[in-house]
């Protein structure tokens, strides 16, 4: 802790390290400016898209309520070659993540 005794020592203090103490450049106007955003078509496009795909269901009802009818009835009769495929992209997916 420093302790400034005197007078003279303040002065020569300020001297040193306030030569720029007490000048504060006044303006007559404040000058705001305002901010502008610009969307590119494309994210335009892109906002459109992801809005729709927002509009559809989760599920679709119509094709869950054909398969379970087709289970129940015993009629749903998927390919083998299909079930395979999607086991395998299933499988290539997990390993990715």
């Amino acid at each position: 802790m420093m302790k400034i005794n005197s007078q003279m020592k303040i002065n020569s203090i300020n001297k040193a390290y306030g030569k720029n103490v007490g000048k504060v450049k006044k303006t007559d106007k404040a000058e705001f400016k305002k901010d502008k955003i610009e969307i590119s078509e494309e994210a335009r496009s892109f906002q459109v898209a992801m809005n729709a795909i927002n509009q559809l269901p989760e599920v679709r009802e119509d094709k869950v309520a054909e398969l379970k009818k087709q289970v129940e009835d015993g009629t749903y009769k998927p390919s083998a070659k299909d079930i395979a495929a999607k086991m395998l992209h299933n499988a290539r997916t997990i390993n990715r993540g």
